[in-house]
């Protein structure tokens, strides 16, 4: 672009944040305005299931950074700001407050919302969701040692949870539709680790459930399933996914593909607009597809990537897809997407308190590594991986070999 004077960035989460963050870094001198829908300034999700949720933390450890930081980096922070309309040819946004503001780049950093349920009785306040600082607050106050909770959902986000709330000293039990947790994420043995994992801490797990309705009580809620069986408890967390907010970009005629289609440098189908984190699709380099990454680690660093483009420096986002979780005393990391799993290479006692998996395509290349309390063997990895090396099965396995010693061959 010909000027660049100013850029508005729509979404104050974790990826508008280190797009503000970065350009400062990088040298930009001209006006930034970081407009977020909600109360406090940019701040990481993860530990909202985690710490926060357990007490462990208090929510201002979340932040980035505190709106006196903002302000000494020049960042025109503007909380509750929802931005309603984009006009293209006139290179300005609207708010829901009658505001205008004209852009030279935007960056739309609009995340991804709770995908709720749309059943009898699934508008119980005693139905909860865990997405902002507010739910997870709500929902501490509620849990305690004498708590009961139904958590709907076996994915990341549902299980942390369960996980928090057990530790809590809550009653829990976790209702998934599919036939194993974490599906999408995670292959069949690691499932079954999981399934064990939290057996043991107590929580009831039930597999392959259908949801009929909900009733809620003076004093609980019940779940009726499709198998005629009632669960009751005092209050209930659905983790069922997210939707990426992409409403905003379809309404201004840009490219929109189970989220904003962009390049690999953040860019849209307009010039003066760029998008990051939870709500791009994008041309994964190592995946060799697009993709639409929900974690921590691509929210800051595709974020990163398109500040640096709108900046016209080079920097192309193609990082291998990193994610994790923390439940009880387990530290899971997972490396790679693989579309189909190949059969694991141990590294360690799969039944010790820390191992590793390592996943080998036909050219003996690492397509993904999940990793239990062993998070060298995740660093050591991923280098493996950004270097497409082949590797030898037997030397994985071999915890005699020093996996950097495979960085040399």
């Amino acid at each position: 672009m010909d000027t660049l004077n100013t850029v508005v960035i729509v979404g104050a989460g974790q990826a508008g944040g280190w797009v503000a963050k970065t350009l400062r870094d990088q040298g930009f001198t001209g006006e930034i305005y970081l407009l977020g829908d909600e109360a406090h300034p940019p701040y990481e999700r993860p530990p909202l299931s985690k710490a926060v949720l357990l007490g462990d933390a208090d929510h201002h450890t979340t932040y980035l950074w505190s709106e006196q930081q903002l302000s000494d980096l020049n960042i025109n922070w503007q909380p509750q700001f929802r931005v309603t309309a984009i006009a293209r040819e006139q290179q300005t946004v609207t708010g829901d407050n009658g505001k205008t503001l004209a852009y030279d780049a935007l960056v739309l950093a609009t995340g991804s919302r709770v995908r709720t349920l749309n059943l009898a009785g699934s508008d119980s306040q005693r139905v909860r969701y865990l997405r902002n600082m507010e739910d997870c607050t709500q929902l501490r106050n509620d849990l305690s040692e004498s708590s009961s909770l139904l958590v709907i959902g076996g994915g990341w986000i549902g299980l942390e949870v369960a996980a928090s709330a057990r530790k809590r000293g809550a009653t829990v039990t976790v209702l998934e539709a599919g036939e194993r947790l974490s599906a999408r994420a995670l292959p069949p043995e690691f499932s079954e680790f999981l399934l064990h994992l939290h057996q043991e801490q107590g929580v009831t797990v039930k597999l392959g459930v259908n949801l009929e309705k909900f009733e809620e009580t003076p004093t609980s809620i019940k779940v009726y399933l499709a198998d005629g069986s009632v669960l009751e408890a005092d209050q209930v967390v659905v983790g069922i996914g997210v939707i990426p907010n992409a409403e905003l970009a379809q309404a201004a005629g840009l490219a929109v593909n189970n989220g904003i289609v962009t390049d690999a440098e953040g860019r849209t189908t307009d010039a003066h607009i760029f998008a990051c984190g939870d709500v791009t699709s994008y041309p994964h380099p190592w995946l060799g597809r697009m993709m639409r990454l929900e974690s921590w680690a691509n929210a800051q660093n595709q974020a990163i990537a398109t500040a640096k483009a709108i900046l016209q420096q080079d920097a192309k986002y193609h990082e291998v897809p990193w994610f994790w979780s923390d439940q009880y005393a387990v530290n899971l990391q997972a490396l790679g997407m693989p579309q189909q799993w190949s059969t694991p290479v141990y590294r360690g006692d799969p039944a010790s308190p820390s191992f590793s998996a390592f996943y080998l395509n036909d050219e003996n290349q690492l397509d993904a590594v999940i990793a239990i309390n062993s998070p060298m063997d995740i660093k050591v990895s991923k280098r493996l991986m950004e270097q497409r090396k082949a590797v030898d099965a037997k030397a994985l396995a071999d915890t005699s070999v020093k996996l950097q010693s495979l960085l040399k061959g």
